[in-house]
């Protein structure tokens, strides 16, 4: 890493960022020692809460007799929404969605009632006993006939740049048709949990696996009717999160609150598995209807996009959510003349949610099956298709919602995949082997993204710190993010020990505490480390001013003149220990802790006409996939997957390619095996392992190259990284795209594949056999 001259004056030592620390709880993860919130001890008298479900997915509650619930054993109370104190919602944006089911139900799992037994399972046992009378009502269950009705739980949202109809007329050739991609469950390690322990004047404590302490916090005080001072909500680290654990936390958190100050016992409410998935939403599917034009070279000259996400019962962020889609399909193309829209359509089924990409991967993926398609009905190489539509540097470069790219590093970052994934050859060697392979078939993609960093929402953009030096030379960091396992906790405390030039294992980053922070942020939309780390950096920065002016009053230089690093104070050839500067500092009442403050400077967002400048900056990527499909059964396997993925300047590389490996094989469940199933009386059948299949190792592939793409971010991010937990991702649309690029070889790539998303054996199959039958 290059260091600045200034860095070596008065400025911290630059040694403790850009490096592959290992992940601050590595140890306690591996050794089974690490703290989460089922693992705090219980306090004497603790109780524990489970839920009695809707079996409905729309309906009238007719009649509830919760008698034998009462009467079980080791019941200590039952609650319905008549017992919560306040305000009946655990809504994040509109208050649409019911904590407990009040006369109707609208999806089979929402929660009608709370029991509150000695032990976890005797609620359990307890809450099954209920009889509940209901007058069954139509429900919707599929985004297409949410469509067909309107029904959505807000207002369609439209975007327009230039006269996609005009380009659409005019246009030599035209895409049209309709395609789906089905949602993902999150599957965190650690279901959903609080526990909730009364304090006095009505105050309560909750622990809480949520990514949003501050959201709860509210939401809390909301349904006990009391201010927020009296909440405080903690969370030291998260089993993994996804999204899911960014609003639909709240209803645990809510509830465990309630009964613990009703009761005034501790009161720890833990899901099951199988209820978690029955309760919690997911990623929104999402159904499109497209109309896409383009000329013989394959440049895209207009489109018409119409979406509609499976949002449940509720708003939830399904707004949010729907946005991100619009600003994403482009991807990384440019497209001058556009219509895009969007329903979030009301369904009978579980409120989706937040999941990693925010909607972006659900509004690029339709452009990369689309430019596919293109390809193929040109026989041209998709990547050439896709290289002739790529942002350009200088024109071409405006998105559909007005925003100028100006960091575009598409172009060198393909070409240098192209080159060292040997896309060129490998993709005549498996021309050549389906031409004499009649049962398998093999199939290659490269695709690209460009994500957008920031919340949708502005004010979302801000974050504190505070960071505490103690006499003994060590530093105590707290800050508004929560730690999941992305390792946002070993990288605030990097940058904090780069600021005041200390090793790292001087620097303690504690558990995010809404008495510490106040009005946080969620740690979403890849901005934890970004928003974090600055305000640490803000906090650190302060403290290591007043020690430099200190230090120079100690040795009778200028402030310029004095260095940290190593956990030392360097003056020309004079040192001294951290710790004794420190002291002399305290001595002298020096203030030895601070607060910092970041906002991300820019952003601006008109909701009605969906234009502006949403985002910070762009993070880039592509992925090579290669995969082979046995046309007999369906099946598909990854065999190789070469990734080259921006991260700007890694403050942490062995971090930053875990999050990469990660988010593409997460992703690639997504696409190929997570299928999510809804029978008729609308009941989610997937709700356990044993019938939703996430990746295993043995679906990795075993030619797994993974780089970070050499670059520095263009604008003043946190030490010019990038943000990487969302943006990757969507790399494995190139797995997607190289089963549909196989199939297409069945028809001597004359035809197009009938696959939608997730690319089960079953759906390849079906597509593999329409092929065959359309010969």
């Amino acid at each position: 890493m290059k260091v600045d001259a200034k860095e070596l004056t008065g400025q911290p030592s630059p040694d403790r960022v850009g490096v592959s620390f290992l992940h601050e709880s590595a140890e306690l993860h591996v050794t089974g020692t690490a703290t989460y919130t089922d693992d705090i001890p219980e306090l004497h008298g603790t109780l524990h809460a489970a839920l009695g479900l809707s079996q409905k997915a729309h309906a009238r509650l007719l009649k509830v007799d919760l008698d034998a619930v009462r009467r079980a054993p080791g019941v200590i109370a039952v609650l319905t929404a008549n017992d919560i104190p306040a305000e009946n919602n655990c809504g994040p944006i509109i208050h649409d969605d019911p904590i407990l089911a009040d006369g109707t139900v609208y999806y089979v799992g929402q929660p009608v009632f709370a029991v509150v037994a000695a032990s976890h399972d005797l609620a359990r046992r307890a809450a099954r006993l209920g009889q509940i009378d209901y007058e069954e009502l139509p429900a919707i269950l599929t985004p297409q006939q949410a469509k067909q009705a309107q029904a959505g739980v807000l207002p369609p949202m439209q975007l327009t740049q230039g006269n996609a109809r005009q380009a659409l007329l005019s246009a030599p050739h035209r895409l049209q048709g309709t395609f789906e991609c089905n949602g993902q469950e999150q599957f965190y390690l650690e279901g959903q949990i609080s526990y909730a322990v009364p304090k006095e004047h009505g105050a309560v404590h909750v622990w809480c696996s949520t990514q949003h302490p501050s959201e709860m916090q509210q939401l809390i005080a909301h349904a006990l009717g009391v201010g927020a001072h009296k909440v405080l909500v903690e969370c030291r680290r998260m089993g993994g999160g996804f999204g899911g654990k960014e609003s639909q936390s709240a209803l645990y958190a809510c509830l465990s609150s309630i009964c613990a100050v009703q009761l005034q016992r501790p009161v720890k409410l833990r899901l099951d598995r199988d209820d978690d998935f029955m309760i919690t939403g997911k990623r929104h599917g999402f159904y499109y209807e497209y109309d896409i034009g383009y000329d013989d070279q394959g440049r895209l000259l207009g489109a018409r996009l119409d979406m509609t996400a499976n949002a449940g019962y509720s708003a939830d962020l399904s707004g949010p959510v729907a946005t991100r889609a619009i600003c994403h399909f482009d991807n990384a193309y440019y497209l001058s003349d556009v219509q895009m829209s969007a329903l979030c359509g009301r369904t009978n089924t579980q409120s989706n949610t937040a999941f990693r990409g925010f909607g972006g991967p659900q509004g690029a993926l339709m452009m990369e099956v689309a430019l596919d398609a293109i390809a193929r009905r040109l026989g041209k190489d998709p990547l050439d298709v896709r290289r002739l539509n790529f942002y350009g540097k200088h024109e071409r470069n405006v998105t559909p919602y007005d925003q100028v790219v100006q960091d575009n590093i598409i172009h060198e970052l393909v070409d240098e995949l192209e080159a060292s994934s040997d896309y060129r050859e490998r993709r005549r060697q498996i021309r050549a082997f389906n031409a004499a392979s009649p049962v398998l078939k093999k199939g290659l993609a490269l695709t690209p993204v460009k994500f957008g960093i920031s919340f949708n929402v502005p004010a979302f953009n801000q974050a504190g710190a505070l960071v505490h030096v103690y006499r003994d030379g060590t530093v105590l960091v707290n800050h508004g993010g929560t730690e999941m396992g992305q390792g946002l906790n070993t990288k605030v405390a990097q940058v904090v020990a780069h600021e005041l030039g200390l090793n790292l294992d001087q620097v303690r980053v504690t558990a995010t505490d809404t008495s510490k922070i106040a009005n946080t942020s969620a740690t979403a939309a890849s901005t934890g480390t970004d928003l974090n780390g600055k305000a640490a950096q803000d906090a650190a920065s302060q403290i290591r001013q007043r020690l430099v002016g200190v230090a120079a009053q100690v040795f009778q230089v200028a402030e310029h003149e004095v260095r940290l690093g190593q956990g030392q104070v360097y003056v020309a050839d004079q040192t001294l220990p951290f710790f004794e500067l420190v002291e002399r500092a305290y001595q002298a009442r020096v203030q030895l802790w601070s607060d910092g403050f970041y906002a991300t400077p820019g952003l601006h967002w008109d909701s009605k006409s969906m234009k502006g400048h949403p985002f910070y900056y762009f993070s880039y990527g592509a992925a090579v996939a290669e995969v082979i499909i046995d046309t007999l059964t369906g099946e598909s396997r990854l065999l190789r997957a070469d990734v080259l993925h921006d991260v700007g300047r890694s403050i942490n590389p062995a971090l930053d390619i875990g999050q990469v490996e990660g988010a593409f094989i997460q992703g690639m469940g997504w696409l190929t095996s997570e299928e999510l199933v809804w029978n008729a009386q609308g009941k989610l059948s997937t709700h356990a392992p044993s019938t939703y299949k996430i990746p295993a190792i043995s679906d990795c592939p075993t030619d797994f190259r993974v780089r970070l793409f050499d670059n520095r971010n263009s604008v003043d991010s946190i030490h010019r990284s990038k943000a990487v937990g969302e943006p990757p991702l969507l790399l494995p649309f190139s797995v997607f795209n190289a089963i549909r690029d196989a199939i297409a070889s069945v028809a001597d790539y004359r035809l197009e594949p009938q696959l939608h998303a997730p690319a089960t054996p079953e759906a390849i199959l079906r597509a593999v056999t329409g092929l065959r039958q359309g010969q």
